[in-house]
């Protein structure tokens, strides 16, 4: 009852504001068949007995750059790199949901692709901002495809950080480190992700 008083009085406001700045015949009239007509609208479409409630869209991070440290691990130019391209491409515009899709059409077209599988796995955090079932699965059968390579872990370890998980984080990539060769080109990659996040009173 009250939104309809309230849409009245809107309506009266108007159209007196209206006449008071000179506006007359013709015109007035006009604008009175103007404001009918949205209140026919709502009369239609409205709900004025449902009460307010305000809704705040969730706050998500922003999708992390990992093309240069993916380049790093896997190089630039393989079989699969459109699929992490087109991927990489929706994220940045924000089309979370389309760049993991795109990556799960491309694991079905390559299954035995670890690097698709990684790519999965960070698509999936982005969109869901953490860690989830889902992404967790695509880092350990990235890691089944390639075991002993560095990437799925390390990129499931940039995971765990961002999901709030530090120590697990560091364990991962300790562990990657304890088996990398001392020549790695990937290795300083970690060690500084290390250096980064490890508490203070251990870098001293």
């Amino acid at each position: 009852m009250i939104g309809w008083l309230v849409l009245a009085l809107v309506a009266l406001a108007a159209l007196g504001a209206l006449r008071l700045l000179g506006m007359r015949g013709g015109m007035l009239y006009l604008a009175a068949a103007a404001v009918l007509f949205g209140a026919a609208g709502y009369a239609v479409q409205g709900r004025p007995d449902l009460g307010g409630s305000p809704r705040h869209a969730r706050a998500a991070g922003a999708p992390v750059p990992l093309t240069g440290l993916r380049h790093a691990f896997f190089g630039n130019f393989t079989p699969t790199e459109h699929w992490l391209l087109i991927s990489e491409s929706l994220a940045r515009r924000g089309n979370t949901a389309d760049a993991a899709g795109a990556l799960t059409a491309g694991v079905r077209q390559h299954p035995n692709d670890p690097q698709l599988w990684v790519g999965l796995g960070n698509a999936l955090v982005d969109h869901s901002d953490g860690l989830t079932p889902a992404s967790e699965f695509a880092y350990r059968r990235a890691a089944e495809l390639s075991p002993g390579y560095p990437a799925p872990p390390f990129f499931f370890g940039l995971a765990l950080l961002r999901s709030g998980d530090r120590d697990a984080a560091l364990a991962m990539w300790r562990e990657v480190l304890a088996k990398a060769p001392a020549d790695a080109s990937w290795r300083a990659l970690v060690e500084d992700a290390v250096a980064a996040v490890q508490p203070a009173q251990e870098r001293r």
